[in-house]
């Protein structure tokens, strides 16, 4: 196992890179402020998945911007829960694009035959291809006829297999047998290229025995491994969990976060089933819960919501207990089992504000598994680092950062105050000892809403002086959000 950067000795050294406060890597003491977990909005549909090979169970959603195109990969099926043969037809995995990922469409591609037709975007079927999940490789190393890679389960004989394309469309198997095969598999699993590293990571699904401290079942769970090919993965190992494990979890969206790539971010699915509460009688659809209960008693009563968690290994992860995509305050779509599944990618996109800065866009499913529409996959936005701040109120607060060692000449901040709020910064040496000409008194208030702005002190914003030598920064904020900062 190797050792989490947090538990790093000495002064931490951030160069130059983004640091968020998604965790406590940098903070030393906090005094009226508060870590705050944000959520998304929700925006538009994306995707609206209605054609006949797609239905009302599509699942398995990827998205990742590939240059000036926005690519999507899912499966297609529709099913009809009265029936014992529920699968209305094959499964089967679809391609989408988009050129500014807000909306997207389905190219006719005529690769695959459907209903004797291949005018439609299926890239692959057979039951090597279940939940299909591929990338684009970042290994500097990759072969040509394999910039994209997946990976995918078969479900009969279970167990990973390896997938490359030259072209995202156009994919063959890279082995005859399976890569990975222990685990459950039967969700979204992925792979890709840990380019700070230098080394392929994959994340599956499996149920881990045994209780946890409550004395419930531990059940759907997390897996890991590293390797350097691709095609030879080690034994996994389960995730670790801080505060510690919270709930069953479905799938993990694991990803390094494309501003700091030394950090791994997971979207995993959260799946509880409380039975058949008062509270679930006053969900919406009640009829149609009862339909979907009456052929597996869960499939009516469980509910699937987001959540959030962050590592700087790999396997320790910092996760929220409180969810990040709620089901929401709606008649239909979103307190079902198989809904608020979030899609494995995060990509930069316009604003749906004019003139306000790029934002970041997270997408989810709808209506999964319903009878009478097509899933829908909704997009939803957050600014961007805009995961978790360090919160004040007017009153004001402060928090100290841990000894560090930077590079730059500058100090950046991703921020956000009220018209009465603001945030300064005062510079130590990692004694506690005041900077000359870098205090709380020297240092002008910073207020507004940037994603980059600049501190300056009586004398400047240049820090370069400092670089190199242990620092710590004291922040003070009243009525303000300090999403990250970086040396420049």
């Amino acid at each position: 196992m190797r050792t989490p950067l947090s538990q790093s000795s000495g002064p931490i050294d951030i160069g130059s890179r983004l640091e968020l406060f998604v965790d406590d890597y940098l903070i030393d003491r906090l005094h009226e402020v508060a870590q705050v977990l944000h959520r998304p909005t929700p925006q538009n549909v994306a995707l609206s998945l209605d054609e006949p090979w797609e239905g009302n169970s599509s699942a398995a959603f990827t998205i990742f911007q590939d240059g000036d195109i926005y690519r999507m990969y899912y499966r297609g099926l529709d099913i009809d829960w009265t029936k014992k043969d529920m699968n209305k037809h094959r499964e089967v995995i679809c391609y989408a694009e988009s050129t500014d990922g807000i909306n997207f469409e389905k190219p006719s591609l005529g690769l695959v035959e459907f209903e004797g037709s291949k005018n439609n975007n299926i890239i692959l079927d057979g039951p090597r291809t279940r939940c299909f999940s591929p990338f684009r490789d970042g290994n500097p190393n990759a072969e040509s006829d394999a910039i994209y890679k997946a990976v995918a389960f078969e479900k009969m004989r279970g167990g990973l297999y390896a997938y490359k394309s030259a072209d995202g469309i156009h994919w063959s198997m890279m082995a005859e047998e399976p890569v990975i095969t222990d685990g459950a598999f039967d969700s979204i699993n992925l792979a890709f290229w840990d380019s700070v590293r230098g080394e392929y990571r994959e994340y599956h699904r499996d149920t881990r025995p045994g209780k946890d401290s409550r004395g419930n079942a531990n059940g759907r769970d997390i897996k890991t491994s590293a390797t350097k090919d691709f095609l030879n993965w080690p034994e996994p190992a389960w995730l670790n969990y801080s505060p510690g494990r919270v709930s069953e979890l479905y799938t993990n969206g694991v990803l390094p976060y494309f501003r700091a790539p030394h950090i791994f971010f997971g979207f995993p699915t959260r799946y509880v089933d409380r039975g058949w509460t008062e509270s679930t009688l006053a969900l919406p659809q009640l009829e149609y819960r009862r339909v979907r209960a009456s052929r597996t008693e869960r499939i009516g009563t469980a509910v699937t919501d987001g959540m959030f968690m962050t590592s700087r290994d790999g396997l320790d992860f910092n996760i929220w207990p409180e969810s990040f995509i709620r089901p929401g305050l709606r008649l239909s779509g979103g307190w079902f089992y198989g809904d608020n599944y979030q899609a494995w990618g995060l990509v930069e996109t316009q604003s749906h504000i004019e003139g306000a800065e790029r934002e970041l866009s997270i997408y989810s499913q709808d209506a999964a598994g319903e009878a009478e529409s097509g899933v829908r996959l909704r997009r939803s936005t957050m600014r961007v680092d805009g995961f978790v701040s360090l919160q004040a109120k007017l009153s004001g607060g402060e928090f100290l950062t841990k000894p560090l060692v930077f590079q730059g000449k500058e100090l950046a901040m991703n921020l956000s105050t009220g018209g009465a709020g603001d945030i300064r910064v005062e510079v130590q040496d990692a004694g506690g000892t005041v900077v000359p000409g870098y205090s709380m008194e020297d240092c002008h208030e910073v207020w507004g809403d940037d994603l980059a702005r600049i501190v300056k002190w009586e004398g400047g914003s240049d820090v370069s002086g400092l670089a190199g030598h242990p620092v710590r920064l004291r922040f003070q904020l009243a009525d303000a959000d300090l999403y990250s900062i970086q040396f420049r």
